[in-house]
C-alpha cells in the first residue's frame, strides 16, 4: 500500500517576493531575534522560512528517505489572503500553476491543493475552476479568512462551488481571531496554541451554524487531528443538550457530525492519534499527514505513530481513505 500524504506544504519564491512587495502593513518578510528568515504577521514572526520549502527535488528525496510515496502539497498561511484582489487573484493563480508544474515533474509523487482569493467570491470561483483543470484534488482554506469566519456569509458562492465539484478541502489553521488580544506572540503561542484554538473553533461553526447539512458533498478535513475536536466532542454534545443556541440550527450532537468530516494524523503522541480516530468513528475517516517542511513537521515520526496502530487501521490511514476521497 503507498503512503499519502494528505497535510504538506510547499512556497514559492514568486509568492514570497510577493508578499514583501504587497503584503503590508500586515504581512512582511524578515529574520527573526533568531536570525531565521520568517513571514511575519503584524509584528510577530509567523512562519519560519526553510529550504525545503522550495526544492521539490529535496521533498522528493525526503518523502524517500521517510518512506512516503505521495504527497498531496498546498500552500500555507497566510495563504493569498492580502494585497488587494488584483495580487490576491493573480498570486492563486500563480501558486496554482507552479503546483500544477512540479505536478507534471513528479507525475507519479506530487498533486496538490488549489489556492483561492477568497476574500473576492467571484474571482474565487473562477480560479477554482481554473485549478480543477490543471489538476488540483482539492482545496485549501485557512480556518479565518483574514479575521473573517468560514461560515460569513460572502464565501458562500466558493463553499457552493465546491460542494458542487465534491473536492475535500483541508481547514488549516492561521493566527486566530482575537490574537492580538490573547497576546499570543508571547512564547511563540500561535502554533501550539493559536493554531489549534482556531481550528477548533472553525469546525465548531461549521457543525452548530449548519454548514455542514447545507454542503453534503463537501469533505472536511480538520488539520492537526481536527486540534482540541477529540478532546472536546462530550462538551460539545453537553452544551447542545443543555445551552439553546447550540442546538439552534442542528438537530444531531455535535459528535455525530464529528463522524461526518476527515482528519489528518498530525498529532505528536500515539494516544492522540487514537482518540482522533475513536472520535471521528473509526480509521477511514483518518488520513496521514506530516506537516513537513515546517520546523516541527515530522514525516517519519508522524508516520510511525501510524504504523504503531492495528495493521488494517494503519492501511486506512496511510493511503486506504485517502486513494478513495481523491481518486488516486
Amino acid at each position: 500500500m503507498p503512503v499519502i500524504d494528505v497535510h504538506t506544504h510547499m512556497l514559492s519564491e514568486a509568492w514570497l517576493n510577493d508578499i514583501r512587495a504587497h503584503g503590508a502593513p500586515k504581512y512582511g518578510v524578515k529574520p527573526t531575534a533568531a536570525g531565521q528568515d520568517s513571514v511575519w504577521m503584524s509584528g510577530a514572526p509567523f512562519v519560519t522560512l526553510f529550504p525545503e520549502m522550495f526544492d521539490y527535488d529535496l521533498r522528493v528525496a525526503n518523502m524517500d528517505k521517510a518512506g512516503v510515496d505521495i504527497a498531496i502539497v498546498s500552500l500555507t498561511c497566510p495563504s493569498a489572503y492580502w494585497g488587494g484582489e488584483a495580487v490576491s487573484t493573480r498570486v492563486s493563480r500563480e501558486m496554482n500553476a507552479h503546483m500544477a508544474y512540479q505536478q507534471g515533474r513528479f507525475p507519479d509523487r506530487i498533486r496538490f491543493f488549489a489556492t483561492l482569493p477568497w476574500q473576492y467570491p467571484e474571482r474565487a470561483v473562477e480560479v477554482l475552476a481554473e485549478a480543477v483543470v490543471q489538476g488540483a484534488v482539492g482545496v485549501f482554506v485557512s480556518a479565518n479568512i483574514d479575521g473573517k469566519s468560514l461560515t460569513a456569509p460572502q464565501f458562500a458562492p466558493i463553499w457552493q462551488a465546491i460542494d458542487d465539484l465534491a473536492l475535500p478541502v483541508l481547514v488549516h489553521p492561521t493566527a486566530p481571531q482575537g490574537s492580538a488580544e490573547m497576546e499570543l506572540h508571547e512564547y511563540g503561542l500561535v502554533p501550539p496554541i493559536g493554531f489549534m484554538f482556531d481550528t477548533t473553533l472553525a469546525v465548531s461553526r461549521m457543525i452548530l451554524d449548519g454548514f455542514i447539512d447545507r454542503y453534503p458533498n463537501l469533505a472536511i478535513i480538520a488539520g492537526h487531528g481536527g486540534a482540541t475536536l477529540p478532546y472536546l466532542a462530550g462538551r460539545l454534545d453537553r452544551c447542545h443538550e443543555m445551552i439553546p443556541a447550540c442546538s439552534e440550527k442542528i438537530k444531531d450532537k455535535p459528535s455525530r457530525y464529528l463522524r461526518r468530516i476527515y482528519y489528518d494524523s498530525v498529532v505528536y503522541e500515539k494516544n492522540a492519534l487514537d482518540l482522533c480516530i475513536e472520535v471521528a468513528g473509526g480509521p477511514e475517516r483518518v488520513m496521514y499527514g506530516s506537516d513537513y517542511p515546517h520546523n516541527i513537521g515530522d514525516m517519519a515520526g508522524c508516520l510511525a505513530r501510524v504504523n504503531a496502530l492495528d495493521p488494517a487501521a494503519a492501511k486506512l490511514v496511510k493511503s486506504g481513505t485517502a486513494q478513495k476521497l481523491f481518486k488516486l
